[in-house]
């Protein structure tokens, strides 16, 4: 769907030389030629946009494409340094976030902004201004009838703490509702769903489309921009280069769209049975080192080489309690509880157990994966030291050649080895430390949300990366909220839900709906964990 954002408002046509305006309906926002360009970067190049009243738009590109640094001048976070914002037929200036507000535009960012020790009620009352609080004469029960209204099921006197992740969602785009949105900005919002709450996003999503509020999606997950969107904008280093109507596309057609030529999509990998059990986990009975973290419950699984085991699972159901617990990065298990070649580690250190040959791909990129304001060179040695230090000297000229070797493997983009961990884009980062713990040769990898917010062709990389990787005989415990990406790439598959296991089975046997049914936890009730269940 072509659209020409200098003939929007009006439609003109010369008969005898005079020039007749026939006014339209205008579209709710406009961009005209938004340039943003920061030291060295030009994130977005005379970038041209519309979108009408009702219509969900997707906002698609690579990681560094500009999707970001467009979305927050949208919502006031950066100010361009040149173009136009029309919204609702004329020329504003959105300052702040405030500012985008009070216009009636609210955002749901992919990583969540609430208190975890205050209430719902307490939290939507946060974000609003005086006037705002002053025109709802009862805060809870404006939000009880929201909810109704969209089936949200959002109790406005729960604990955020005491709430899963989508519904926490619920509560961000509940924030935007009470503030009576007319363009709501969704940034990866599917990424952290069961496929069940997908679901149910996506009839509230209608919903508000139908009613007239716009709605801005950007998300790495083609089939639901093909499913749920009616327009898209491709950006590419910054630039519009495609405009589309995503019905009459494919996955493919706007992976294509979004980088170019592309090597053939995932459609399917080999699944692999493998034969030497590389970690054993037997017994893990574990409470979270975090106060609103969650008790592992009598974990137990064989992860072995040459193989890929996939854990599906909402976030906060104990997911990143276990990969700290295998990682080393809590030691509080009993030794018994985890072995490692048949070597009881469950007391090892992190430090420990990578020597004897565990690699570990976190969540968290910047801080756990990477020290921000050190270089790709720096972070490379923090976790690669074996072969760089000699006598307690390191081989500087040795590290950079090998960081510029991975650098140029796996394709990141940065300027070069001295570059700092914080100046890549996410997806480019997550490329550069798979390929600094793949580069180790592992014996046992454990690597969580490898591709969360990178694009398609990050995303083939990263893939392709730990398949080969896997085809060597290393053991991957692979962990991801992404569903379709468990089914595509592990051999075996498992969910966790409120710190148990459920059974694992081939993933060529088992569907996305018992996974999504296993993710909400139906397991628990036929596990010999049942009365530990009810207490």
């Amino acid at each position: 769907m072509n659209r020409d954002v200098n003939v929007t408002n009006t439609q003109i046509s010369n008969t005898n030389q005079e020039e007749q305006v026939i006014p339209v309906l205008a579209p709710r926002l406009i961009l005209k030629n938004i340039t943003k360009e920061y030291p060295g970067c030009l994130a977005n190049d005379k970038v041209n946009m519309s979108l009408d009243k009702g219509e969900i738009h997707a906002l698609l590109g690579e990681n560094g494409a500009g999707k970001s640094t467009l979305v927050k001048t949208i919502y006031g976070v950066v100010s361009p340094n040149a173009g136009e914002l029309i919204w609702e037929g004329s020329k504003v200036n959105i300052s702040n976030p405030g500012k985008a507000r009070e216009l009636g535009i609210g955002m749901v960012f992919q990583h969540f902004s609430l208190f975890e020790t205050l209430t719902v009620s307490q939290n939507i009352e946060l974000c609003l201004s005086k006037a705002q609080l002053d025109a709802i004469p009862n805060l809870s029960q404006r939000i009880s009838d929201l909810s109704q209204q969209y089936g949200l099921d959002v109790n406005p006197d729960r604990f955020v703490h005491a709430l899963s992740i989508g519904e926490r969602q619920r509560v961000e785009i509940m924030r935007c509702l009470v503030q009576s949105v007319k363009l709501l900005i969704l940034d990866e919002p599917t990424s952290v769903l069961t496929p069940q709450e997908v679901a149910s996003l996506f009839i509230v999503l209608k919903q508000l489309a139908k009613e007239g509020c716009s709605i801005l999606f950007i998300s790495h997950k083609l089939h639901e921009v093909t499913e749920i969107c009616h327009s898209a904008t491709i950006l590419r280093g910054g630039k519009v280069v495609e405009t589309c109507n995503p019905n009459q596309e494919t996955p493919a057609s706007l992976a294509k769209m979004m980088v170019g030529d592309l090597a053939e999509q995932d459609a399917g990998y080999t699944k692999k049975v493998g034969n030497r059990v590389r970690l054993k986990v037997k017994n893990l009975n574990l409470d979270s080192a975090q106060p609103f973290g969650t008790r592992l419950k009598d974990i137990n699984f064989d992860l072995i080489g040459g193989e890929i085991l996939g854990i599906a699972g909402v976030a906060g159901n104990g997911q990143e309690e276990l990969m700290s617990a295998i990682s080393g990065e809590d030691n509080r298990a009993a030794a018994k509880m985890i072995y490692l070649d048949d070597i009881a580690i469950g007391h090892f250190t992190a430090g420990k157990r990578r020597k004897l040959g565990m690699a570990y791909v976190p969540e968290e990129r910047l801080g756990r994966g990477a020290v921000p304001d050190m270089s790709l060179s720096e972070n490379t040695l923090l976790t690669h030291s074996k072969g760089f230090i000699k006598h307690g000297l390191v081989d500087w000229k040795k590290l950079k050649t090998y960081a510029s070797q991975l650098i140029n493997d796996y394709k990141v983009k940065c300027h070069g080895e001295f570059s700092e961990a914080q100046s890549l884009s996410g997806g480019n980062l997550q490329k550069f430390i798979m390929g600094r713990e793949i580069g180790q040769s592992p014996k046992v990898l454990i690597c969580a949300h490898p591709t969360w917010g990178v694009d398609v062709g990050a995303a083939l990389a990263i893939h392709q990366a730990l398949l080969a990787l896997r085809d060597e005989g290393a053991a991957i415990l692979l962990v991801s909220e992404d569903i379709d990406e468990l089914f595509l790439l592990a051999d075996r598959m498992a969910a966790v839900c409120d710190g148990y296991l459920s059974p694992l089975v081939r993933s060529e046997e088992t569907n996305i709906d018992q996974i999504g049914q296993w993710m909400a936890g139906t397991f628990i009730e036929t596990t010999g964990s049942q009365t530990e269940a009810n207490l």
